[in-house]
Order: structure tokens, then sequence, then C-alpha cells
């Protein structure tokens, strides 16, 4: 009698638990909602695109797209935090009273004002001390002119003379010299001292002067 009880339980037990699992896991996937929305300014009403919703539960979010749409999954109850630069950050709370798997809403978010130091600009007592501090006054390049000489030729050239190749660039030319071995793998390399393409395009660079030293002035 005893050995019968044992056998039954060591039967039901495992449906048992697979019973308990498959009850969990309907009801997980009953608090599952496609919560989607609209991001806009509260002030304006204008869209707000690559704004970053984080769900806090497992860090795991998306971002507004150009027309400030968003989707994504999340649980009933999870607590869901909108940034954006400029702006202060939300937070939104679902809402773990929803009967449906699908939900929407319209999200505004308030500019985050920012301010700054008073500064009193004052004017020079007279017009001969202006008249010198605007002599003498060491006014600093802009942009647009220190852009201009940090693109002049010389300086470019400098700059390549001065830099050695990087991890990438050398990377790069590793990986393109085992290419070309893997491509003529069990086989010669084409030479072009018998090609007669090549030696046409020598030609024409002889005749246009291209291997003449330019003298320097």
């Amino acid at each position: 009698m005893y050995r019968s009880y044992f056998i039954f339980l060591l039967v039901a037990l495992p449906f048992a638990g697979m019973s308990q699992d498959e009850g969990n896991l309907e009801r997980d996937q009953r608090d599952l909602i496609q919560f989607s929305g609209l991001v806009l300014t509260a002030d304006s009403l204008e869209v707000l695109p690559f704004v970053t919703i984080l769900n806090e539960r497992d860090h795991r979010g998306t971002y507004t797209d150009l027309e400030g749409y968003f989707t994504l999954i999340a649980r009933k109850g999870d607590t869901l935090r909108f940034l954006y630069i400029g702006y202060k950050t939300s937070y939104y709370i679902v809402p773990d009273t929803l009967s449906r798997q699908k939900y929407t809403m319209v999200k505004l978010m308030t500019e985050d004002t920012a301010y700054l130091d008073e500064a009193v600009i004052r004017a020079l007592p007279t017009r001969e001390l202006f008249d010198f501090y605007f002599v003498h006054a060491e006014i600093p390049d802009d942009d647009s002119e220190r852009a201009r000489r940090n693109l002049e030729l010389n300086q470019l050239k400098d700059a390549a003379d001065a830099s050695g190749s990087d991890g990438i660039e050398m990377g790069k030319r590793h990986l393109a010299r085992q290419a070309e071995q893997y491509y003529y793998a069990g086989q010669l390399p084409p030479n072009n001292l018998l090609n007669p393409f090549a030696w046409k395009k020598f030609f024409e660079a002889w005749e246009r002067g291209d291997f003449k030293i330019k003298k320097e002035d």
C-alpha cells in the first residue's frame, strides 16, 4: 500500500509542477502590455524626436522616432523614465488595472529652464580710454579663421607626416594583405611587367611629365 502511494506521488508531482509553471507563465503573459505613445512638448505640442524611454525594472527601453512615436513591451506596474536634453526628466507608471494587452498615451514633457548669473556690462568712461583699449586689445581669432588655418595644405601635410598609422588602419592593411594571399592561394599573383595596359599608362604619365622633379622656389 505504501509502495503504491509512493509511486503515485512520483508520477503526480511533476505534473503538479508543470501546471504551476504553466499558470505562472500564463499570469506573466497577462501582465505584458504593448505600450505605445507620442511624446510632445507641454507648451507648444511639438513632437520630440529621439527621446529615451527607459524601463527602470530591467533597464531596457527604446527611443522615439522622428515623429515622436515610440512603442515597447512593458509589464503592469512598470515605471518608465523619459529623458531628453533640455527637458525635465519625467516618469510614468504603467497602470496595473489595464484589461487590454495594448495601451497608448500622449506624454508631455516640460522644458528645463537654466538660469545664468547676472552679468553687468559698463561702458568706458572716456573716448580716449576706449581708443586705447581698442588698439591694444588682443582679440582672439574666431572659429572660422582657426579652421581656415588648420585646413591649409601645409598644416595638413605636417599633421599627416607627424601622425603614424593607428590600430584601425594597421588592422585594415593586415586584413587586405591576408585577403590578397587567400585570393591568389595556389597560383602566382599577376605581374604587371608584361601587362601592355600598365606600360601604356606608364608612357602616358612620362609624356605628361609626372616623373619630373619640381624645383622649389
